[in-house]
C-alpha cells in the first residue's frame, strides 16, 4: 500500500483490487492520476485526516475520479468524507462496492490467479460480513427503473453464491436496523473532536458502572439455607462433642504456704517475642493474674526467689521444658528446693522439632516422650485431679492441627494422663509398644509423688483450643485455687441499630420470629436470657415494606425484650458542643419511646459509634443523666480496642462504664458465607477461639451486635447459640445474665480497683482521636511537670521558669493553694477537658513549653501512672534537699498555718511518735518523714518514666547558686532561646534569697509564706533524724549512680557524716 502514496510509510497490508479493465488504460478514470490505480490508502505523513481522496475529487472538478469517489461526494459532499463518518478501512470497502462487485481482484497490473489477495477490511473483521454488505448496499442506491442489485446475487469467489446469499439474509435484516440506529447517534457527534468523544465514552461508562453496582446491591440475593448452631453435645460428629459425664470429684490440691508467697507466676520465655510465650502472657493477663517474666536461664542465672523469707512466686512456667530439665546442678538443686519449701508447682511445655528425638526419656524423670506425631479424635480424661472449668466430654472425631505432638508414657503413679488422643492413620512411626488404637496421653499430670513437686507437662504448645483451657485449669490446680476463675459467668448481647439500616438489611417478620425463638432456646440454658435492644426511632418505618412489616413485628412484642436508647438520628455525640442540641435528640427518642410504648427504665444507653464515652464528652454524659437518667453505659474503647483483653470499666460524673467486647459480627457481616476469611473462621472462634476464650477468661461479657446480624442469614442467632451450646458441652460455666445497672453492680464487686479511671492522650489514639471533639487540641497539655518535693525550693524553680518568655505556667487554682494538683487528689475525676482548662492555647506548639508544678506527685502512689498515662512523653523536674531539713522545715510550715498538732507538740514528739499515737499525730508525723524516702519514690516514677525523662535538681545549689541549677534545667528541656539567668536574678540581703532583678536596683520577690526565717532544728531531733534517714540515703546514693546522675552535694555531706559516726 505504502508503494502507491509517494512519502507513505510502508505496510504489510494488501491495497483492495482493482479493476483490471481500467488499470494503465488512456481515458480510464486512472488515466488522470497518472496512470496510477486510484486506491483509498492512509494519507501522507502530516496531512490531516479529513483530507481524503474524495474531499479532492471535489476540488479537481471530478477529473480522474473513480465511480466509488463520486458515489461517496454525493452521499456525504461537503460535509466530511465516508472516512471522516465510517472510518478508512469502511471507505475503501464502499469505494469497491460502489465500482461493481463483478471486477476482478488485481493490484498493479498483477491480474489471474496469482495476483495477491487482500484481507478482509478491518471495519469488516469487526462488524462481520453481513455487516460490510449492507453499508456496500448503502454506497450504491438503486437505479431508476430497476430493482437494487444485491451483494452476492452473483456467485461470488470465497461467498458461496446465491446459497450464502439465502444464509446471510436473515442476519442482514436484523443488523441494519442496529447500523442505522448507530449511525443516527454518532452523526451529530461528528464535529466533536477526538478528546472529547473519549470523555463522553468515560463518563458513560461511569454512568453505567454505578447503575450496575446499584443493581446488584438492591437486587434480591439468592437465597442460601441458613447456618444451623451447633447441636446438642449428644448429637456427636463434626457438630458437637459427645454427651457430659458426670463430674468427677478431683483430689484436693496440695496447698501453697499462702502466708509465705506472693500470688505472682514467673515464666521463664525463650525470648520475648516467642509465640508460646506471648499466648502464656495473654492468658494470664486476660485473667487478671499478676505475673513476672524471665528470659529461661542458662547456668547461674536463676533470679530471687524469696525476699525476706518469703517466697515471691506462686507458679513457675516454663516455655521449654527442656530448659528446666538441663539446668546445671546448682539452679536446678535452688529451685527444686524452694519448690517443695513453698508448695510452688511447675508448668512445662515440651514443642517437639524436626531434630528432636522420637523417643527418649525426660532427663531425672520415669517419664519417656515420643515426638513429632500427627493425632486424632482427643478426649479428656474425666479422672484427671486438675479439672475445674473443664467439663470431660465424649470423644472428639477428627485431626489435631499439626504434625509435631508429643505423647508420655510412664508406669510411674504419680502421672495421670489429663488430654487422651489416637494416632492417625497415616501415621509411619509407631512408638514402642503402642498400638495405633491405643489412647495416649499429650498432657500429663505429676502427682508429685516422685520428687515432691507437682507438675503439668503439655506435649503441644497453645495453638490446641483444649489445652488452653486445661492450662486455666492447672493453673488454678498448682496455685491451690489461689489464682483461680470462678465459674460464673455473665453475659449480655446487645443489639444496636434497630430501626437503622439501609433497605436489605433489616430484620422481617420472620427474622423477629426466629429472634424471639432463639431467646426462649436460650432461656433453656442461660436463665431469664433476653436481647438487649437499642433503638433509634428517626429510621422506624425506612425499609422495604417486609422490613417495615418486622418494624412493626418488633414493637408488637417489645415486652419480650429489654430495650436501651441509641441517639434519635443516630448521630455522634462528639460533633456537637451544645448540651441542649443533645438532649433535644434525646428527647426525641425519648418521646418515640412513650408513644409506642417501649419500655426505657433498664437506666442503660449506648452512644453510636462509642463517640463521647471515652474520651471523655462531658457533655453526653450530662445530657444522658438529665433526659434518661443514665447509671451504666458500656464502651470498647477504653482504655484501647487492642489487644481486648486490655478493656476494663471506671466510673464517671457517676455513670459507670462497662467493657464491651466484640464478637466477629459487624454491620457488614450479615452472610454466613460471605464471612471475612470464609465461615470457618467464624465457626473457629466460637469453637475454642477468640469469642470462646472470651467469655472463658471475663466473669463478665457485654456483647456488641447490631441490627443486620439477625437479618438474612442470622448470623448472630447462629453464633450465640452455637457458642452457648458448645460452652456448655466443654466447660462447667454457670452461665447467667442480669439487667445493665445490677450487672455493673456486680463487676465493680468484683474489681473495686477499677473505679477510678486511668485517663489516656487522646491523640496517641488514632481511633480516639476521631471519636474526639475537633474543637479540642492535645497542644494545651504540659510538656513537663515540677513533681515536688514539698518544701525543697519547687516554687522558686516555678518562678524562675516563669520569668523565660517561651515557657508558660499553668493558671492558679483558687482551691488548691494556687497548684491544680490534678493528678494528685479528687480533680482527676473531673477528666482531662477540667486539667487542659488551666492551660491557654499556645501560640507555637513546637517552641512554647507549657508546665505545670504540683509538689504532692512526688511522693504519691498514683501519681507516676496516672502522668505516664496521659504525659507519656512529658519531662520530670524534681528537687532534692537534706530530707532532715525538709522534715523540719514542712514541720514550721503547718505551725505557721496554725495546726493544732504542729502547735502542741514538739517537732521531736512529732517524728518520734510510735504507732499507738493519735492519728492526728502519726498523719502529721508521715507527713514529715515519708517524702523524704527518696530512693522510694524515685523507683516509683522510674518504673512509668525512662530515666531519660527524670531531672534531680540539687535543692542546697539551687538555694546557693540558682544560675547553674537553672542552666541545668534550660538543657534538660532543651528550651530555645537560652536565658542568661546572671542577669536575670539578683540575691535580695533583705529576703534573705535569690529573686528577680529589676530596674533601679529594684527586685520582685516570691511572698511573704517563702523563705521563712524559724528557728534551728535540735540536736537530738537532727540525731534522730539523720539516723532514721541513713539507709535511705545510701539507696539514693545507688540509685544516682546506676542512673549516673551527679550526687548533691547535701548527700555527700551527710554520708560522710554516717560514716564517720
Amino acid at each position: 500500500m505504502g508503494s502507491h502514496y509517494p512519502g507513505a510509510l510502508p505496510s504489510a497490508r494488501v491495497a483492495p483490487p482493482t479493476p483490471p479493465s481500467v488499470v494503465g488504460l488512456p481515458g480510464s478514470p486512472s488515466a488522470g492520476l497518472g496512470g496510477r490505480t486510484p486506491t483509498h490508502g492512509p494519507p501522507q505523513l502530516g496531512e490531516p485526516r479529513r483530507r481524503t481522496r474524495t474531499r479532492l475529487c471535489q476540488r479537481a472538478g471530478r477529473r480522474g475520479c473513480t465511480s466509488a469517489d463520486r458515489e461517496l461526494t454525493r452521499r456525504f459532499g461537503d460535509r466530511g468524507s465516508a472516512e471522516h463518518y465510517v472510518g478508512r478501512s469502511a471507505a475503501r470497502h464502499l469505494s469497491r462496492a460502489a465500482v461493481g462487485p463483478g471486477v476482478a481482484r488485481t493490484r498493479q497490473g498483477s491480474t489471474g490467479r496469482n495476483a495477491p489477495r487482500s484481507p478482509p477490511p478491518r471495519w469488516e473483521r469487526w462488524l462481520g460480513l453481513a455487516a460490510a454488505e449492507r453499508c456496500s448496499e448503502m454506497a450504491e442506491p438503486p437505479r431508476r427503473g430497476r430493482r437494487p442489485r444485491e451483494l452476492g446475487s452473483r456467485a461470488a469467489p470465497g461467498r458461496g453464491g446465491a446459497r450464502g446469499q439465502r444464509r446471510r439474509r436473515p442476519i442482514r435484516r436484523l443488523l441494519f436496523p442496529a447500523m442505522l440506529k448507530l449511525w443516527k447517534v454518532v452523526r451529530p457527534a461528528r464535529q466533536l473532536e477526538l478528546h472529547r468523544l473519549i470523555l463522553l465514552l468515560i463518563a458513560f461508562s461511569l454512568i453505567s458502572m454505578g447503575f450496575l453496582a446499584y443493581y446488584v446491591s438492591t437486587s434480591p440475593k439468592a437465597k442460601e439455607p441458613l447456618p444451623l448452631p451447633m447441636g446438642d453435645c449428644s448429637s456427636g460428629g463434626a457438630t458437637g462433642p459427645g454427651p457430659a459425664r458426670s463430674p468427677v470429684q478431683p483430689r484436693p490440691p496440695r496447698p501453697p504456704e499462702t502466708a509465705r508467697t506472693e500470688p505472682v507466676v514467673l515464666v521463664f520465655m525463650e525470648s520475648a517475642y516467642s509465640q508460646l510465650g506471648q499466648e502464656i502472657v495473654a492468658i494470664l493477663e486476660s485473667s487478671r493474674f499478676r505475673y513476672s517474666t524471665e528470659l529461661a536461664p542458662g547456668r547461674g542465672d536463676m533470679p530471687t526467689l524469696t525476699d525476706n523469707a518469703r517466697g515471691r512466686y506462686v507458679l513457675v512456667i516454663y516455655e521449654n521444658l527442656l530448659k528446666y530439665v538441663n539446668l546445671d546442678a546448682r539452679s536446678r538443686e535452688l529451685l527444686d528446693r524452694y519448690c517443695v519449701e513453698y508448695g510452688v508447682g511447675i508448668i512445662g511445655f515440651f514443642r517437639a522439632h524436626e531434630h528432636s528425638l522420637l523417643s527418649a526419656q525426660l532427663k531425672g524423670f520415669p517419664l519417656f516422650l515420643h515426638s513429632n506425631l500427627g493425632l486424632r479424635d482427643y478426649q479428656v480424661n474425666p479422672s484427671a485431679p486438675l479439672l475445674h472449668l473443664t467439663r470431660p466430654s465424649r470423644m472428639e472425631p477428627g485431626p489435631l492441627p499439626g504434625d509435631d505432638w508429643t505423647i508420655f508414657q510412664s508406669n510411674h503413679s504419680t502421672y495421670e494422663p489429663v488430654l487422651l488422643a489416637s494416632l492417625r492413620p497415616s501415621e509411619s512411626s509407631v512408638p514402642g509398644p503402642v498400638t495405633r488404637q491405643a489412647r495416649l496421653p499429650t498432657v500429663v499430670q505429676d502427682l508429685g509423688l516422685h520428687d515432691g513437686i507437682q507438675r503439668v507437662l503439655f506435649g503441644h504448645g497453645l495453638s490446641f483450643w483444649l489445652h488452653k483451657l486445661v492450662f486455666v485449669d492447672a493453673v488454678a490446680y498448682l496455685t491451690g485455687k489461689r489464682l483461680c476463675l470462678d465459674l460464673d459467668r455473665y453475659i449480655l448481647v446487645d443489639i444496636d441499630d434497630i430501626f437503622v439500616g439501609k433497605e436489605g438489611t433489616r430484620m422481617k417478620v420472620a427474622d423477629v420470629e426466629a429472634l424471639l425463638t432463639t431467646q426462649n432456646k436460650l432461656r433453656t440454658l442461660i436463665p431469664n436470657f433476653t436481647f438487649n435492644l437499642g433503638f433509634s426511632g428517626k429510621f422506624y418505618h425506612t425499609g422495604t415494606e417486609e422490613e417495615d412489616a418486622g418494624d412493626d413485628m418488633l414493637l408488637k412484642h417489645r415486652k419480650e425484650f429489654w430495650w436501651f436508647p441509641h441517639m434519635w438520628s443516630h448521630m455522634q455525640p462528639h460533633l456537637f458542643h451544645n448540651r441542649s442540641v443533645l438532649a433535644d435528640q434525646m428527647r426525641l427518642n425519648k418521646q418515640f419511646a412513650l408513644e409506642h410504648g417501649i419500655p426505657t427504665d433498664l437506666g442503660y444507653a449506648v452512644a453510636p459509634h462509642h463517640s463521647g464515652v471515652y474520651p471523655i464528652h462531658t457533655q453526653l454524659y450530662e445530657a444522658w443523666k438529665s433526659v434518661w437518667g443514665i447509671q451504666v453505659t458500656s464502651t470498647e474503647e477504653y482504655p484501647h480496642l487492642r489487644p481486648a483483653r486490655y478493656r476494663r470499666g471506671f466510673i464517671h460524673n457517676g455513670i459507670m462504664v462497662l467493657p464491651r467486647q466484640t464478637c466477629g459480627l459487624f454491620t457488614h457481616t450479615i452472610f454466613y458465607n460471605e464471612y471475612p476469611g470464609g465461615s470457618h473462621e467464624l465457626d473457629r472462634s466460637i469453637r475454642g477461639g477468640e469469642l470462646f476464650l472470651t467469655v472463658l477468661l471475663n466473669p463478665i461479657s457485654i456483647f456488641m451486635t447490631h441490627l443486620s446480624n439477625y437479618g438474612n442469614d442470622r448470623l448472630g442467632l447462629y453464633t450465640f447459640e452455637s457458642l452457648v451450646r458448645f460452652l456448655q458441652c466443654w466447660t462447667r460455666l454457670r452461665l447467667q445474665t442480669l439487667p445493665p445497672v445490677p450487672l455493673a453492680q456486680k463487676y465493680f464487686e468484683l474489681f473495686p480497683q477499677e473505679q477510678s479511671p486511668l485517663w489516656q492522650n487522646p491523640c496517641d489514639d488514632k481511633r480516639h482521636k476521631d471519636i474526639w471533639s475537633k474543637e479540642k487540641t492535645c497542644d494545651r497539655l504540659p510538656k513537663f511537670l515540677i513533681v515536688g518535693p514539698q518544701k525543697t525550693g519547687t516554687t522558686a524553680v516555678h518562678f524562675f521558669l516563669s520569668l523565660h518568655p517561651a515557657v508558660t505556667s499553668s493558671f492558679p487554682s483558687p482551691t488548691t493553694f494556687e497548684e491544680i494538683q490534678f493528678f494528685s487528689g479528687p480533680n482527676y475525676h473531673k477528666g482531662i477537658d477540667w486539667y487542659m482548662d488551666f492551660f491557654p492555647v499556645p501560640s507555637n506548639a513546637s517552641t512554647d513549653f507549657l508546665f505545670e508544678k504540683s509538689a504532692t506527685y512526688f511522693d504519691s502512689e498514683v501519681v507516676p501512672q496516672r502522668g505516664a498515662a496521659l504525659l507519656p512523653r512529658a519531662k520530670i523536674i524534681t528537687v532534692l534537699t537534706n530530707p532532715v531539713d525538709r522534715a523540719y522545715s514542712w514541720y514550721q510550715h503547718q505551725r505557721a498555718h496554725g495546726d493544732p498538732v504542729a502547735l502542741n507538740y514538739t517537732f521531736y514528739q512529732v517524728i518520734s511518735a510510735s504507732s499507738q499515737a493519735p492519728l492526728a499525730l502519726r498523719s502529721l508525723q508521715n507527713r514529715c518523714l515519708v517524702p523524704g524516702y527518696y530512693s522510694t519514690h524515685l523507683q516509683r516514677w522510674l518504673t512509668y518514666y525512662p530515666s531519660g525523662q527524670l531531672l534531680i535538681v540539687d535543692g542546697q545549689e539551687l538555694r546557693t547558686n540558682p544560675v547553674i541549677s537553672m542552666e541545668s534545667i534550660q538543657k534538660f528541656l532543651g528550651i530555645t532561646p537560652f536565658l542568661n539567668y546572671t542577669r536575670t536574678l539578683r540575691f535580695d540581703e533583705d529576703k534573705g534569697f535569690w529573686c528577680q532583678g529589676l530596674e533601679g536596683g529594684k527586685t520582685r520577690c516570691l511572698g511573704k509564706s517563702k523563705g521563712r526565717r524559724y528557728p534551728d532544728m535540735d540536736t537530738e531531733s537532727r540525731l534522730f533524724l539523720m539516723e532514721f534517714f541513713r539507709n535511705h540515703n545510701l539507696e539514693l546514693s545507688k540509685l544516682l549512680s546506676r542512673l549516673g546522675q551527679p550526687v548533691p552535694s547535701w548527700l555527700r555531706e551527710e554520708l560522710q557524716h554516717s560514716t564517720l559516726g
